[in-house]
């Protein structure tokens, strides 16, 4: 019986590595296909929000931030369908994503988590309403870390380069979990400085402590 589940598990891991990732790029490239074409079509109406954008934006005129946010929609998301530089790109759209976060969809104040949580909600009550970018938040998480995986243009970028051998290799060190910081740090310090801060100070500290250590 356990011969039996470990070969359909270990089937379907290797299914998985063709279907999971081509799914989750053709949602989020409908998503943020259809927001990007939506700017395209519609008038800018950043300058109801600017005073809200995290810093850098926030110091960018309200033109500049509608065609960074309409454009980066539109070529992130192709370069996410195509699977092609999936990572950079998957990454670049919660970069977008959590700074719409900021000036749209988070509570203007909260003085606890459980305060925090009542913006986990579709329609705005006064408590924010970030439920969906959270939601493609966790979405793009797995494309960052894992990639397009093999229905992608990376993969076969690596196939003729003949670097496909190592697409399976792992390195579990502290060095991995600090690269994990530095990708959750890097988008959490345009939401709330102090936990971004916090996970850049911890990812960094990772990283250089073995190069130390040596």
């Amino acid at each position: 019986m356990s011969d039996l589940y470990d070969n359909l598990t270990a089937r379907l891991r290797t299914s998985g590595d063709w279907v999971w990732p081509l799914v989750l790029r053709l949602i989020m490239f409908w998503e943020f296909w259809d927001s990007g074409i939506t700017k395209l079509r519609g008038s800018n109406w950043f300058e109801n929000v600017q005073d809200k954008f995290p810093f850098p934006f926030n110091a960018l005129s309200p033109e500049l931030n509608w065609l960074a946010a309409t454009w980066g929609e539109l070529v992130f998301s192709v370069m996410v369908l195509l699977g092609l530089f999936t990572r950079f790109a998957a990454f670049s759209l919660i970069v977008i994503t959590v700074v719409a976060t900021v000036a749209v969809h988070w509570p203007a104040e909260w003085s606890s988590l459980s305060e925090l949580w009542k913006g986990y909600a579709i329609s705005n009550k006064g408590a924010g309403n970030f439920k969906l970018p959270l939601l493609f938040v966790v979405i793009l998480l797995p494309l960052v870390f894992y990639g397009g995986g093999k229905f992608s243009l990376d993969h076969i970028m690596l196939k003729i380069t003949g670097r496909d051998a190592f697409i399976n290799d792992r390195i579990s060190d502290l060095a991995a979990a600090g690269w994990a910081f530095v990708v959750l740090g890097i988008p959490a310090i345009l939401l709330v400085p102090a936990w971004g801060i916090t996970l850049l100070a911890l990812g960094l500290a990772c990283l250089v402590v073995p190069a130390l250590m040596k």
